[in-house]
């Protein structure tokens, strides 16, 4: 029998008391029930035998996560504060192993609602292979958060000689994405509903590691990847160019954008090279080896549509350069501002 009173959530499930410890154990601790955070220590403990080969490294991130609307087609602030931290240590070529999880919430935020979010966190943990450890909960006044906030830290284990990075990039290199880029940007636009969209998009907020396991299995050479988040495919093809002192030439026909998030660009004066993405792998890897990549992502979920859009030059160096449809030639540099309208 619950022993949680009312629907939503009030200041008193953050002030230390019953109350609070009601909350984590009827809404937390269920879904996110493991060995470690089970004994509910103010610290996790881990396990480092993972660290036992001679040198592999710990990889740790930490990101944070605000989206309005918080749930929309395909996922939710949960999943994509999973998924994002997930991510973050694969595309480095780490395993991922443990996340933390500190909520902020708003006063009146229903329990309902939060029940839903944790349990995609905990199904978006499961497919990641994760688990969550440790967290921290703070309830605000009405009015001091848009609902709810949500920070993730991870940990990972890089395993020894693996060493991504955009510095390793060479000219010839061949620069890969596992499959449409701007769903999440668009889905999420979309899901609001102050502008009058009506589509299917669905975000593709998912974990990334099984593509990047797949990848690496079958290009051991690639020299780096990144997940398209804020910014888009724009902003990680720039960071390369900038990292490795080198130019990227990609061509706009080969970019794969589903004609839905087209037609809500088109509608809103928007690129999708710039549009925010959950879900979307750019790997850049040897030439020799660009085809069993592709093959191998084509041969998991996520990377059916799997393709290459182009290539490293030797320069100008920094410059990242779309070949278009009509056949001539754009700039695609880094946004100055805000594409608007921001969804997180």
């Amino acid at each position: 029998m619950s022993k949680l009173i009312g629907s939503v959530v009030t200041l008193a499930h953050g002030g230390g008391g019953k109350a609070m410890r009601d909350l984590v154990a009827e809404v937390f601790m269920p879904a996110f029930d493991n060995p470690i955070l089970g004994v509910m220590e103010d610290q996790a403990r881990l396990e480092l035998g993972a660290l036992s080969v001679p040198c592999a490294r710990l990889a740790f991130t930490t990101d944070g996560f605000v989206v309005r609307p918080l749930e929309f087609p395909g996922g939710d602030i949960g999943k994509l504060a999973v998924c994002g931290t997930v991510n973050d240590l694969a595309v480095g070529g780490a395993t991922p192993l443990w996340l933390s999880c500190a909520v902020v919430i708003e006063e009146g935020f229903e329990f309902e609602r939060l029940r839903r979010i944790v349990a995609s966190m905990r199904a978006a943990a499961a497919e990641a292979g994760v688990m969550i450890v440790t967290g921290d909960t703070k309830v605000v006044e009405r009015g001091a958060a848009d609902g709810l906030f949500i920070t993730t830290a991870g940990v990972g284990v890089f395993p020894p000689g693996r060493d991504l990075a955009a510095v390793n990039v060479r000219p010839g290199d061949v620069v890969l994405v596992n499959g449409p880029i701007g769903d999440h940007g668009a889905a999420v636009m979309a899901a609001r509903g102050d502008l009058a969209l009506e589509t299917k998009l669905v975000s593709d907020c998912r974990p990334l590691n099984g593509l990047m396991s797949a990848l690496l299995d079958a290009a051991p050479g690639t020299r780096c990847a990144r997940d398209a988040t804020r910014g888009g495919v724009a902003a990680v093809l720039n960071e390369i160019a900038a990292a490795a002192k080198i130019g990227v030439a990609i061509d706009e026909a080969k970019i794969p954008v589903r004609p839905e998030v087209d037609g809500v660009c088109e509608i809103l004066g928007l690129d999708p090279l710039y549009l925010a993405n959950e879900g979307t792998l750019v790997a850049v890897v040897p030439a020799d080896q660009a085809d069993a990549a592709l093959a191998a992502w084509r041969a998991c979920a996520g990377g059916t549509d799997a393709c290459a859009i182009g290539e490293i030059t030797a320069g100008p160096s920094g410059d990242v350069v779309m070949r278009t449809r009509f056949g001539s030639e754009r700039l695609v540099d880094l946004m100055i501002g805000d594409q608007l309208p921001r969804i997180c």
